[in-house]
């Protein structure tokens, strides 16, 4: 099983949890010990008192959680990369203007899913192996 050292900047942080034991991802926490946050259209940044140590093969990415989402309220998506050591931020928005959304100390923001990343090479070549989809963008295989 691989390990991912957490560090706890300030009292109030909670290390990630799955909410079931089938679950993919782990619950991030709100660590807003002093104040809740009034969160709107416009992305704010919400601590969660928590640095990583990713090791490097790891893929660590923030998603919204889908009750929120639900509700019209998203924290972006974002990648944990093995090199950074400062706080993990969730910026959270609500997708509607006339909705707004208080995040309080030790509520679930995102969550995080962890996967192995692939070492891949990329080849520059003239040609791409044909498919049936060919070059159909966006909607083309249809709703």
């Amino acid at each position: 099983m691989d390990e991912i050292d957490i560090r706890l900047l300030r009292e109030g942080g909670r290390l990630p949890e799955k909410a079931s034991a089938n679950a993919s991802g782990y619950d991030l926490y709100a660590c807003l010990p002093d104040a809740p946050v009034r969160v709107g259209n416009f992305p704010v940044r919400i601590p969660t008192g928590l640095a990583f140590a990713v090791p490097p093969g790891l893929d660590v990415q923030i998603r919204p959680r889908s009750g929120l989402a639900s509700q019209g309220i998203l924290s972006s998506f974002g990648t944990l990369d093995a090199d950074y050591r400062g706080e993990l931020f969730i910026s959270m928005y609500t997708l509607n203007p006339e909705v707004s959304h208080v995040v309080e100390h030790g509520d679930r923001v995102a969550q995080l899913v962890i996967t192995h990343l692939a070492a891949v090479n990329f080849v520059l070549r003239e040609e791409l192996s044909k498919t049936q989809r060919g070059a159909g963008g966006h909607g083309s295989t249809g709703r």
